[in-house]
């Protein structure tokens, strides 16, 4: 049995600097006087489990709402278009989130901290939100909606030692694209073993 890296999601403790993880993906944050809010909308019903669970380990209360009670009261949503075959995460409204918020965008749009490193946790809710297996590799999602976090992001991944190819630029479905051995092991090093309910190709493969 492979034991846990030292610097694995798995050992480290949780930081809320962590949920930066599903802005990374394809996430969203919006502030308002009450505070700040992360929603992201999600295919699959795992993802939106473990990603709560993930949340409620760094204090904050999160739900996952199908998609029919969304689209009965689409309002309560900040204006999100749920698509009929989605989950809807969203966390509380806090203070606590409001600096994430600051860091995450620049004046109305989604932008990646100058100093953001992709640590072990925000890989592992950025894997969980929006990663999976290829042919010969493995790709982090990315947001078709907000282009200019693109190169900045895989510019993180490569100081990470996860340096990888941008596909798909232009189309709906961006990613961050990693193949080889060495930087695949590395991925599953740093972000640990599949949270439960996990498909076998939502993660990294044990190489």
């Amino acid at each position: 049995m492979n034991q846990p890296s030292l610097f694995s999601a798995e050992t480290l403790p949780p930081e809320l600097a962590d949920l930066g993880g599903l802005l990374a993906a394809h996430g969203q944050v919006t502030a308002a006087s009450g505070g700040a809010r992360l929603s992201i909308l999600l295919s699959q019903r795992w993802r939106a489990t473990a990603l709560v669970d993930e949340c409620v380990a760094r204090g904050i209360a999160a739900d996952a709402v199908d998609a029919a009670e969304v689209g009965a009261a689409a309002d309560m949503y900040d204006g999100i278009l749920v698509d009929a075959a989605t989950t809807l995460l969203r966390t509380e409204r806090t203070e606590v989130l409001e600096l994430l918020a600051t860091d995450w965008t620049r004046g109305a749009v989604k932008a990646v901290p100058e100093a953001l490193l992709a640590g072990a946790g925000l890989l592992r809710l950025w894997l969980i939100a929006a990663g999976r297996q290829t042919p010969g590799g493995y790709v982090l999602g990315l947001d078709p909606h907000a282009p200019g976090t693109h190169q900045r992001l895989a510019a993180v991944c490569a100081r990470a030692g996860l340096a990888g190819a941008i596909v798909g630029a232009a189309s709906d479905t961006p990613v961050i694209r990693l193949t080889g051995r060495r930087r695949l092991r590395r991925l599953l090093e740093l972000v640990g073993g599949p949270p439960r309910g996990a498909p076998g190709d939502a993660w990294p493969a044990q190489l």
